[in-house]
């Protein structure tokens, strides 16, 4: 008797992540783009988790999303980059393939162009007051850039770019979750000021994830903006949230000078910050954890400052 048929099972985001390995690249890169199957793969130093990046030669960059979610980012990347790149005043990923789902993979992936530096830690940064306005500058040429035909917050984006009351019940929950630990009442009077102070202008370009792994920098001095996954048109608000996860004092400052946002715009990057600060401070990375636990102090000071 035949075996009975089973349905097939989709794979998970788990799954499909722990397949993603050099092997894997050599046989999608043979399979779709053989003029370049000799060249070697290897994994680059800091990978990502969102997407898996590997050198494909010397000069160039395959990146896998790892996830059903990450893939929606590709067609997004493949479409704008070249439209963002032109414009703006920092190196940016230049795509150079398009990739589709193929050998036992289940997505599409890129091929990029190499962009040579380091990510920006801290002890990296030679000026970070510098460092700060130059992205500041960075932001601000991207805002500019025309956002007709762009594409609008929305899971592609991880809701970046979108009203923060998309996370809002989430939010109250982890307050609740850690009240223990935390301030609740000047905690939720930052979330709740966030809330009120909401966007009225038009929708502009957006990166959505401003984060130290995500700005290059060579010879001490910020080079490169990558990963534009959860770019976007919409409240750029949430391009602020770097001002409590990498700067501090005159550097902050200096960076919403020069980045020229108004008072609610401000409030609002401070509510990003605090949800991803909330949602993250039990991560079972101690790393992670203890970025959550610097973010909400740096705004709970910074809210005691301001009063």
């Amino acid at each position: 008797m035949d075996a009975p048929h089973l349905p097939d099972v989709p794979d998970t985001d788990d799954a499909v992540a722990a397949r993603i390995d050099v092997a894997l690249v050599r046989r999608l890169v043979a399979e779709q783009f053989p003029h370049w199957a000799d060249l070697p793969v290897r994994a680059v130093e800091v990978g990502g988790w969102d997407n898996r990046t590997f050198h494909l030669g010397d000069t160039m960059t395959v990146r896998l999303p790892s996830g059903e979610g990450y893939a929606l980012q590709v067609a997004k990347e493949q479409r704008w980059l070249p439209v963002l790149g032109p414009r703006l005043p920092l190196e940016v990923p230049t795509p150079l393939a398009h990739g589709r789902a193929g050998a036992g993979y289940p997505y599409p992936w890129s091929v990029y162009r190499w962009i040579d530096g380091q990510t920006a830690r801290p002890e990296r940064i030679h000026d970070l007051t510098r460092f700060a306005t130059d992205l500041a500058g960075f932001l601000r040429a991207l805002r500019s850039v025309d956002a007709t035909g762009g594409p609008a917050a929305g899971p592609h984006s991880a809701w970046r770019g979108a009203p923060l009351s998309t996370y809002d019940a989430e939010t109250r929950a982890a307050i609740e979750t850690h009240r223990d630990r935390l301030p609740v009442d000047t905690v939720t009077g930052i979330w709740q000021a966030a809330l009120d102070a909401t966007w009225a202008g038009p929708p502009v370009w957006f990166h959505g994830d401003v984060a130290y792994g995500n700005l290059l920098v060579r010879d001490g001095r910020l080079a490169a903006v990558i990963d534009f996954g959860c770019c976007g048109v919409g409240d750029p608000a949430c391009d602020t949230v770097i001002a409590w996860t990498l700067l501090h004092g005159p550097s902050r400052a200096a960076f919403r000078d020069a980045l020229d946002v108004d008072v609610a715009t401000w409030a609002r990057g401070r509510g990003w910050a605090l949800w991803k600060a909330l949602i993250t401070l039990d991560n079972p990375e101690p790393a992670k954890a203890a970025e959550a636990h610097h973010v909400l102090d740096q705004l709970l000071a910074e809210r005691t400052v301001s009063r």
